[in-house]
């Protein structure tokens, strides 16, 4: 009886120990995004401060650097690391880059901005970092700006995560496939997923595989490396994207075939299957993954979930060709060319200029 009860008590403060730990974790969050919060208002007052300075004495380019150069030496002395010339300039570049970060907590008298500011902290559900701020001041385009800020801020994006999404250029990959009105609507709203083309990008940046361009390999080779860098694969899928099977066996008339993956996005409420394809898209592909999808309809599918999409993903992809093997299909199937590099800012410009024609 004794050791039973011990080993309930054991359970009972593994419970208790747990529950402390995730209040702890949760404090401890929360204080981090206190601090960047903090920080990036307080860098964004200062900005504000030293472009009214310069607006108000109009001084020239050369006062103004050194201007700068005191105000490090002087803040360097005073507080320690943090105000090196290049990151005063930064903060400069941050208020006018960025002027509406205020006008989240509304305006504020002069006398009473800073405790307005620090009154309403707790109020913003998700903040960026000041690392987060530096890596957008390095977007020259304001629209794709905008953009990126939207993004990290709903999706949550690490610092690292920004870097790699403004690295494989995602703006100008979903700008590929918008008109003029949604194309504008990315710099405003972000990305909104609302029908099954919303999710598709063309084309997709698979980098992070570590595969070689030239380099020769299967489909299953392709497949297993995605597998490895799942997480990094999901990213790289978008919003609201999760993995449901690999190599999932469907079974007609004693016939086992086999999906790639299975994944599902809980914004269109729907599976959608991935096939890869090494090499160019043909009839063959469309038909094979339309049969998918006209098995996933009908005993896959649950009530109140929309039907499932296919995405083919091919390295290579005649748009005109495309075109004709995809049209006037039953099912929602779309093919992508995937690339094992990041792409140039000219392959991606040279590509928005062919589709604006």
């Amino acid at each position: 009886m004794k050791n039973k009860i011990i080993v309930s008590g054991k359970a009972e403060y593994g419970a208790l120990l747990g529950k402390i730990a995730e209040i702890i974790a949760g404090a401890r969050a929360k204080i981090v995004r206190d601090i960047d919060t903090t920080q990036v208002y307080a860098y964004w007052f200062i900005g504000k401060t030293i472009v009214e300075h310069e607006q108000g004495g109009r001084p020239r380019a050369e006062y103004g650097q050194q201007t700068l150069i005191n105000l490090s030496r002087d803040l360097t002395h005073r507080f320690r690391k943090g105000f090196s010339v290049d990151n005063l300039q930064n903060m400069r570049r941050l208020f006018i880059e960025f002027p509406n970060i205020s006008k989240i907590y509304g305006t504020a008298s002069r006398k009473s901005e800073t405790k307005t500011v620090i009154k309403k902290y707790e109020t913003m559900s998700r903040t960026l970092s000041w690392s987060h701020y530096c890596e957008l001041l390095k977007e020259d385009n304001p629209s794709a700006r905008a953009f990126y800020e939207i993004e990290s801020a709903k999706s949550n994006w690490s610092m690292r995560e920004l870097r790699r999404q403004m690295d494989s250029m995602l703006y100008e990959r979903l700008c590929l496939s918008k008109n003029k009105k949604k194309v504008k609507e990315l710099s405003h709203k972000g990305q909104i997923i609302e029908k099954p083309e919303n999710v598709v990008k063309d084309p997709y940046i698979l980098e992070f595989l570590g595969l070689k361009e030239e380099t020769e390999y299967t489909e299953s080779q392709l497949e297993q490396a995605v597998i490895d860098k799942l997480q990094h694969f999901l990213l790289e899928m978008g919003k609201g994207f999760t993995f449901v099977a690999r190599q999932r066996r469907i079974t007609i008339i004693n016939r086992h075939y086999f999906i790639d993956l299975v994944l599902y996005n809980r914004f269109l409420k729907c599976f959608v299957l991935v096939d890869f394809k090494r090499g160019e898209l043909t009839h063959a592909d469309a038909g094979q993954m339309n049969f998918y999808l006209n098995y996933f309809r009908e005993n896959e599918t649950a009530e109140g979930e929309n039907p499932p999409i296919g995405i083919i993903l091919c390295s290579k992809k005649n748009t005109v060709y495309s075109k004709y093997v995809l049209g006037n299909l039953n099912n929602k199937i779309f093919a992508s060319k995937y690339k094992l590099t990041l792409p140039t800012e000219k392959e991606l410009n040279r590509r928005l200029r062919i589709e604006k024609k």
